[in-house]
């Protein structure tokens, strides 16, 4: 059975000692009044959600699934409930626009809730995660008028709301969609198109689904260039905020996947139906980005929550499961067997998952804090410096999340065994559901060719240079500290790989077209082993500070797991700069034919 306790005392570290978000929330006239009891309730209130709401239904979710009928979708026994009471609690609109409803917490806080929500149960966690990327891409780009109709229902989890890109033909090739949207004389839009893989495109949780759809005008240019954004409900909304006739929009079917079975994947025809247009003609794509770069961070959590409910799990198993005898001799010799942590091969395994899980945790905080400066901070300078950051991490965070998650489910399903491969101890379907998370919202290898082109090639690493110029300063500071000297020199080695590759793919790229392609992927994860040692380092540095005033033995722990990470699985570095230097002609060299 699977077990998950919320990480609290993790979270709590990672926020307030590591990164001081007080301070930093003081220093924003928006987020001032964020307080520390603030903070306090909403994960503690959050950790109860997850552990008593949405654990309990997610094997029976995963084992039920949605159900298709004449158009009609069911989700699990008991999500409709608890997805009311996610809402009666305020939870949609954590992080919405106080303006329209919303609570206008920080990402900071807000990304530390969703691992919660994600850990619990997945399925059930990505409708009301897209609602609030949907609530993020109507508030940033829609006008007054649409924001003040509809912001209030999604903020108050009363309607839900969808993203409709991909088409049977068109994944992740958006400029050649089909969707036709032909305008109206009173300003509105016909849309007539097929959507795929729309997840919460039709259920029975909310009263209204709004679907943000891209679409193009018959005179609108080819390509994306040619690309614009637009509302369409479910039901349509009448002046006084009720709901109206039902719009010319349907479920076909939906699909049968491997995992996140109570999740509705769905095929949404629109038929004529009528819808609005949200920010400017032409410019649907970049709108859409505002949404999708929200889930992608999003996502990438999503691998770090069932990270850590595998973990748990598997730890749980380790200290109970009893099989064979420790090498040095028997460490319970009243018992016909010691646990399977006497074995050095599964205190790798657990300790390698625990390592990514806590890092991970600090990356998610750091980046969601660069969110909150770019987003808040009245320092024009600042807020750009965070922007900067945002672009170059948003990618590895996607990726690296995604891909370790998946890892290290895997990982932690090999400690069970042959349990870990039946269904009543929950690892298979952690596996099964961290699988899609590195497929949607942009493949992970989409990820690292616009980390690799966009982000680092095409500014000629001006933003790696301003993370590496960050993680020097950080050197500076512990260099005389001979407690630390494992991480100074873990981080210091990694920094000098990094600047060094970088240097040459841009130098490599001016001459291999197939260059980046080739090594996108290296070198995405060579990124982010070397963001997770910054996060390693800033968190034993705050950890050797407390750790002779500890009897919990929570900071000694962090300085041990630390060290495992910097010893074990960051000299993957090395590797990736071989892999990196080989370039693109291994890949390349083969004929079509032969494959």
């Amino acid at each position: 059975m699977a077990v998950y306790k919320a990480p609290v005392r993790d979270m709590q570290f990672v926020l307030n000692e590591v990164f001081l978000a007080d301070n930093l929330w003081q220093s924003m006239p928006d987020t001032e009044e964020v307080s520390g009891d603030v903070v306090e309730a909403i994960l503690t209130e959050g950790a109860k959600i997850a552990e008593n709401l949405l654990l309990p239904l997610n094997q029976s979710g995963d084992e039920v699934g949605c159900q298709f009928e004449n158009g009609v979708v069911t989700t699990p026994a008991g999500f409709k409930e608890a997805y009311q009471q996610l809402a009666d609690g305020g939870w949609v609109g954590l992080g919405g626009n106080p303006e329209f409803g919303g609570q206008g917490m920080p990402k900071m806080l807000t990304v530390l809730f969703e691992e919660m929500l994600y850990a619990a149960n997945t399925a059930f966690t990505l409708y009301p995660i897209l609602s609030a990327g949907f609530s993020l891409a109507l508030n940033s780009h829609a006008s007054q008028e649409i924001k003040q109709k509809y912001l209030p229902k999604m903020y108050s989890g009363q309607w839900a709301g969808t993203m409709c890109l991909t088409e049977p033909h068109a994944g992740s090739d958006l400029g050649i969609i089909r969707t036709k949207a032909i305008p109206n004389a009173d300003g509105a839009y016909e849309i007539t198109g097929t959507k795929i893989f729309i997840t919460g495109g039709e259920h029975d949780l909310t009263e209204n689904i709004l679907h943000l759809v891209l679409a193009k005008l018959p005179d609108s240019p080819a390509g994306s260039k040619g690309i614009s954004l637009f509302l369409v409900p479910k039901f349509f909304v009448n002046d006084d905020d009720s709901l109206g006739e039902r719009n010319q929009v349907s479920c076909g079917s939906i699909e049968h996947k491997m995992g996140i079975k109570g999740s509705a994947t769905c095929v949404v025809n629109f038929d004529g139906a009528i819808g609005w247009l949200v920010g400017e003609i032409n410019q649907g794509l970049a709108c859409m980005f505002t949404m999708m770069n929200y889930e992608r961070l999003s996502i990438g959590i999503q691998g770090l929550g069932l990270g850590e409910i595998a973990y748990q799990s598997a730890a749980s198993y380790a200290k109970e499961r009893l099989q064979g005898r420790a090498v040095d001799g028997p460490k319970n010799p009243d018992k016909y067997a010691d646990n399977l942590l006497v074995h050095p091969d599964v205190r790798r395994m657990l300790l390698s998952v625990r390592a990514y899980n806590e890092a991970g945790r600090a990356f998610a905080v750091y980046v969601g804090m660069q969110l909150d400066i770019a987003k808040f901070h009245p320092n024009e300078t600042k807020r750009e410096y965070a922007a900067d950051l945002v672009a170059l991490l948003t990618p590895i965070v996607k990726s690296f999340f995604t891909d370790k998650g998946l890892e290290m489910c895997i990982m932690s399903q090999q400690v069970l065994g042959g349990h870990g491969y039946v269904k009543e101890w929950g690892l298979e379907q952690f596996v099964r559901d961290a699988r899609i998370a590195q497929i949607y919202e942009g493949t992970n290898g989409i990820q690292a060719m616009d980390l690799v082109g966009r982000k680092v090639f095409r500014n000629q690493g001006q933003y790696v240079e301003l993370f590496l110029s960050e993680m020097k300063v950080l050197l500076s500071e512990i260099a005389d500290d001979s407690s630390l000297q494992c991480f100074y020199s873990g981080l210091k080695s990694t920094i000098e790989i990094c600047e060094k590759t970088t240097q040459q793919l841009i130098a490599s790229a001016k001459k291999d077209p197939n260059y980046l392609g080739a090594v996108a992927v290296d070198y995405l994860n060579l990124l982010g082993l070397t963001s997770y040692a910054y996060m390693w380092t800033k968190m034993a540095k705050v950890a050797l500070q407390q750790v002779d005033q500890d009897d919990t033995g929570f900071y000694q722990n962090k300085l041990i797991v630390g060290e495992f990470f910097i010893q074990r699985l960051l000299p993957q570095v090395y590797a990736l700069q071989i892999s990196i230097d080989s370039g693109s002609s291994a890949i390349m060299k083969m004929g079509d034919e032969a494959f």
